[in-house]
């Protein structure tokens, strides 16, 4: 049973960066909150270090492409609050044009496997990483493979086509 609620959490984030928050929502009661990547990472360090909130785990960090929004590249940190027993996801929207937004390694030692492997597939820079390189794919590479940038198959595959499955 959770320590605190999720509308606290959103009430000491709100109080802290007001207006630079958009309206959160609880998919599968998982509170969810976009917010300005400038502020990211000052957001980060008050949900870890406030006395009450005390989110010191970090799950997971990784991004989304959606092409066609204005900023199409989306930064999602995924926290949790093990003595709260609470968590909390944070998402923020960087242009393709120039994909950077701050590292999260001066929190957590963690993040920079994590950050590595989002630079990796989605080209995002995250601003002051002590090693920000390839890690899962070749280092020559050119092409950040899980951007919606390319089509997923041949349309002219012969062995694609509906005729071989009776269609």
């Amino acid at each position: 049973m959770a320590k605190i609620t999720n509308q606290q959490v959103l009430d000491k984030l709100s109080a802290k960066f007001g207006d630079k928050l958009s309206t959160p929502t609880e998919p599968f009661n998982f509170l969810t909150v976009d917010m300005e990547a400038a502020i990211v990472n000052e957001a980060l360090a008050f949900l870890k270090n406030d006395a009450e909130l005390r989110f010191n785990y970090l799950t997971d960090i990784t991004a989304v492409h959606y092409p066609g929004l204005e900023k199409e590249l989306c930064v999602v940190y995924h926290l949790h609050s093990l003595y709260n027993n609470i968590r909390i996801r944070i998402k923020a929207y960087v242009p393709l044009a120039n994909p950077a937004i701050a590292t999260a390694t001066n929190l957590w030692e963690g993040a920079n496997w994590m950050e590595r492997e989002t630079y990796d597939y989605f080209g995002i820079q995250f601003v002051g990483h002590p090693n920000l390189v390839r890690i899962l794919n070749v280092d020559d590479m050119t092409v950040f493979p899980m951007r919606r940038e390319y089509q997923l198959e041949d349309p002219n595959r012969v062995d694609k086509k509906d005729f071989f499955f009776g269609r």
